[in-house]
């Protein structure tokens, strides 16, 4: 399939759930300014959505890069995802990056499944720097489980709880926040409440993960938490977003999935040359076709 420049729909007056097909379009784009001519270029980008993620299938991307000559490697990480790194040995004054990508959900496809060994697997039980408890932490979680709630049950507790505990304001918080910072100040953003509900689900026993990508509708780009529970032999992954206090649904598009947000922050790099380089971003998403 090629890049489908078909107009994006009106996602509001679509019932999405009750969809048999599903088709959706991304186009972001990072851009770096600087005031004087930068060397050693090292870009990491993690925009392009894995080749399947449950019901969501890949089935075309482009990544493009403009204002230098460079180079790039792809691959996959320990997680699943698809990292591309971008060199370039000089960049004039700009250079831009920018992947478009059309993706189909297949109803009845069904959840992401992993091995069942996912459900030990310390990576999604312990905690990251950006996750770790702290004493007022402990105690909530520790009155989230009190009742004998397990598995999905509690899971939908603590989402209900990180949405109640989390005002949504842009601007007070960074991606260096922690999870108990966060609860501290009780004002976040998305990232914010998937560090939380990750945080509390580790001190309950529950493996859970980061996720990063998109929401039909919002401006940037969004992060909830998928919880895994057995299932068959096997376990599933369940996706939650704390920051809206529900499950995901057909207005979210997976990117990519981490332990917290530092694994999977959709540009990171290096460069050598004087600081005060300027990033502008831009994205589109959505829906340009839906089969009942």
């Amino acid at each position: 399939m090629t890049i489908d420049r078909a107009p994006l729909l009106d996602h509001r007056g679509l019932d999405l759930e009750s969809a048999r097909r599903i088709t959706y379009r991304i186009e972001q784009s990072f851009r770096y300014d600087y005031d004087a001519p930068v060397e050693a270029v090292l870009q990491r980008l993690v925009v392009v959505p894995p080749v399947r993620h449950g019901d969501l299938h890949r089935r075309a991307h482009r990544v493009d890069v403009t204002g230098a000559a460079t180079r790039r490697e792809v691959r996959r990480d320990a997680a699943g995802n698809t990292i591309v790194r971008v060199h370039a040995a000089r960049v004039e004054r700009s250079v831009e990056f920018r992947v478009t990508a059309v993706l189909e959900r297949v109803r009845g496809d069904g959840p992401p499944v992993l091995p069942a060994a996912a459900l030990t697997d310390p990576r999604l039980l312990r905690p990251t720097r950006l996750t770790a408890a702290d004493d007022r932490l402990r105690a909530l979680a520790a009155d989230l489980a009190g009742d004998g709630a397990r598995g999905l049950d509690l899971a939908e507790r603590i989402c209900a709880e990180v949405h109640e505990a989390v005002a949504y304001e842009h601007g007070v918080t960074t991606v260096r926040t922690t999870a108990a910072e966060a609860l501290a100040g009780g004002r976040g953003v998305c990232q914010d409440t998937a560090h939380l509900m990750l945080a509390l689900c580790h001190l309950v026993g529950l493996p859970a993960r980061y996720v990063s990508g998109h929401l039909l509708g919002q401006g940037g780009t969004h992060a909830w938490v998928e919880v895994l529970v057995p299932d068959d032999g096997a376990a599933v992954a369940v996706p939650f977003d704390p920051c809206h206090g529900r499950r995901a649904d057909s207005g979210y598009v997976t990117v990519a999935t981490g332990r917290d947000y530092a694994d999977v922050a959709p540009t990171s790099g290096s460069y050598v040359g004087a600081p005060g380089g300027r990033l502008t971003t831009s994205r589109q998403v959505g829906v340009i076709a839906v089969a009942a």
